[in-house]
């Protein structure tokens, strides 16, 4: 199994943690992986994309032109990494951040209104949780007891208070993903 994920939005929206989550929780299972971030000079509203790998052998190389999966979740990315997804691939997106749709019929869509998400579980900072549950739904690469460790490795010890939060945006998030494509 190796799964190449490339999840991209504004700063702010946290595209970087989410990546971090991940790569943690897949740690935390014994798996290979390697994260890549990439971002402007701008810490929030301007781009920021990670590039995530879940291997369960070695990895060859952190770069990746294809990916198995898209996270995406403004405009200026969908239009950077939709072409990207590889036929039969994922491609889930928050419509929040979106005026032009996917278009493509050679791979999976789901969306995620990952704002509304975070507004009933009462805090806006857990958007992007509500994000990889979505993800975790459809691809259920790591068991939730060790995104739970993740979660508590990447969350400083300040900020623990949240680490419930969380988890509650990542069941609701799995819980309120819509697949409107499959093929």
């Amino acid at each position: 199994m190796k799964e190449e994920i490339i999840i991209a939005g504004f700063g702010g929206q946290g595209v970087l943690s989410l990546g971090k989550v991940l790569a943690y929780s897949a740690i935390m299972q014994d798996m290979e992986v390697t994260w890549m971030p990439s971002y402007g000079p701008e810490m929030r509203g301007g781009t920021a994309n990670v590039c995530v790998i879940l291997s369960d052998t070695k990895i060859g190389s952190p770069i990746v032109t294809r990916y198995d999966t898209a996270i995406i979740l403004n405009q200026q990315s969908m239009d950077k990494f939709e072409k990207t997804v590889k036929p039969g691939g994922l491609l889930i997106y928050d419509p929040s951040g979106i005026t032009r749709h996917p278009e493509r019929k050679d791979i999976n869509i789901a969306r995620i209104n990952a704002i509304d998400v975070a507004a009933n579980v009462g805090n806006s900072k857990v958007y992007n949780m509500a994000v990889l549950g979505a993800f975790l739904k459809i691809r259920p690469l790591v068991d939730m007891e060790n995104v739970k460790k993740g979660l508590r490795k990447c969350i400083p010890e300040r900020y623990s208070d949240l680490i419930a939060l969380n988890e509650k945006a990542i069941k609701e998030g799995s819980d309120s993903v819509l697949v409107i494509n499959e093929i």
